[in-house]
């Protein structure tokens, strides 16, 4: 009988409250441009992604699709987005960042980065080698696992 060397129930729950709670901190720290949660995370990923179609969009945040025109309303007023016609379908329209709406995702980038170096620098040695090893080592993790349908 093979024995575990760590409980990973224990290990799971601990994970997940400190993910949780990085998270909010990270998603604190961040200001720039003033966004509500749901915009940071648009803006985001159209700054990592390129334009794409608006339902596309709405699909790939998880809401629906009235709600993401009425938030890409609202963006593109503030300046961060513009809608642009799609060259591969005449009748199609892309949601696209500006270069404002990129300097507001650059901008919370940082902040975010600034927070959590300031989080890793509280750590001891030993615990900033263990992050070191183990995030990345996580993110390979995931990177490898199929995508759950």
């Amino acid at each position: 009988m093979h024995k575990r060397v760590m409980d990973t129930d224990a290990l799971a729950e601990d994970l997940i409250i400190a993910v949780e709670q990085m998270v909010r901190y990270v998603r604190h720290s961040a200001v720039a441009g003033g966004l509500s949660t749901a915009a940071a995370s648009a803006i985001g990923r159209l700054s990592r992604e390129g334009p794409c179609r608006l339902s596309e969009l709405a699909r790939a945040e998880g809401v629906s699709q009235p709600n993401m025109t009425q938030l890409v309303t609202r963006m593109e007023r503030a300046g961060l987005v513009r809608r642009v016609a799609d060259d591969n379908d005449g009748r199609a329209v892309l949601v696209e960042a500006t270069d404002s709406g990129l300097d507001v995702f650059r901008q919370r980038r940082a902040e975010r980065a600034q927070a959590l170096e300031l989080l890793i620098e509280g750590l001891t040695q030993p615990e900033q080698q263990a992050v070191h090893i183990a995030l990345p080592a996580l993110a390979r993790a995931i990177q490898s696992r199929p995508p759950r349908s």
